[in-house]
């Protein structure tokens, strides 16, 4: 299984750090402890409402959900994808393994970890497990038919100082089921997330944003965004925890709209494309 250092480049597995001095081990280990697993969480604050918390509490009592959470504790990929891809062969949609098996999964992780009940790798090695899982589905989706129309060009990223591609990559699957082309942007500053829509045409770029902390920057950035663009129309949506925490005009931040529920916003990205 690969996993991803902190500056995000892939690595082979934990036995890799072994060959790291005892001060890097320190500094990766608080990384991931303080930042990768809490942004990885907020996973599950991409769906809002009862009838999601129905779905994972009747799945929660079945064996499949038990065993998935049992093997990602455990280290054990092979069987934790063996699950999931038993569970799309008898029919479940990838966007319902999604919501009702590996996000109650993560939470559930979350959960154990803050009551001390798993330790540090356990947790983190699940967590990177269920994203490389998510990655995997996710890319294995063919696109949907869509909604009548051209299809959109969508690049999705995190706001700079932000690494939560979980949800992020949930997102994007639902994009791409509904037949948009749509690239999942790994950059993790300002001028790389410039450069990749100044070399690329975007219909829309979607921004997640997790903290607080990042809201007085997006101004700038979304400014940034439009004026560096292939596209002199490109929309700007924002998304992400922070939004179910504060309520914020999307005008006050320079972009186009502001979206909580991830499978609303499909339909009216799609519609502001529409309307340009």
């Amino acid at each position: 299984m690969s996993e991803f250092s902190a500056s995000g480049s892939p690595i082979s597995g934990f036995q890799q750090t072994g060959s790291l001095s005892m001060d890097c081990k320190e500094t990766l280990s608080a990384v991931i402890e303080e930042q990768i697993i809490p942004r990885l969480l907020n996973v599950q604050q991409f769906f809002t409402g009862p009838s999601r918390m129905e779905r994972e509490d009747n799945l929660a009592a079945q064996p499949e959900f038990e065993a998935f959470t049992q093997h990602c504790l455990s280290g054990n990929a092979a069987l934790a994808n063996q699950i999931v891809d038993e569970l799309s062969a008898k029919g479940l949609t990838h966007d319902r393994i999604f919501l009702e098996v590996i996000t109650p999964a993560a939470r559930h992780l979350g959960a154990l970890w803050e009551q001390d009940l798993c330790d540090f790798t356990q947790v983190t090695c699940g967590l990177a497990m269920m994203h490389q899982m998510i990655y995997r589905l996710g890319y294995a989706s063919p696109p949907g038919l869509g909604i009548e129309g051209p299809s959109e060009r969508v690049m999705l990223a995190c706001a700079p100082g932000s690494q939560h591609f979980l949800g992020l990559t949930i997102v994007a699957d639902f994009f791409r089921q509904a037949g948009s082309d749509v690239v999942l942007e790994i950059s993790s500053t300002e001028s790389e997330l410039l450069r990749a829509v100044a070399n690329e045409w975007f219909d829309v770029v979607g921004i997640s944003v997790a903290i607080e902390g990042q809201l007085p920057n997006l101004p700038d950035l979304i400014a940034h965004l439009r004026a560096h663009s292939g596209n002199p129309k490109v929309r700007v949506v924002l998304g992400g925890p922070i939004f179910l925490l504060q309520e914020i005009r999307p005008e006050a931040l320079g972009a186009d709209a502001i979206f909580t529920d991830a499978r609303e916003a499909v339909g009216e990205v799609k519609r502001l494309v529409r309307a340009i």
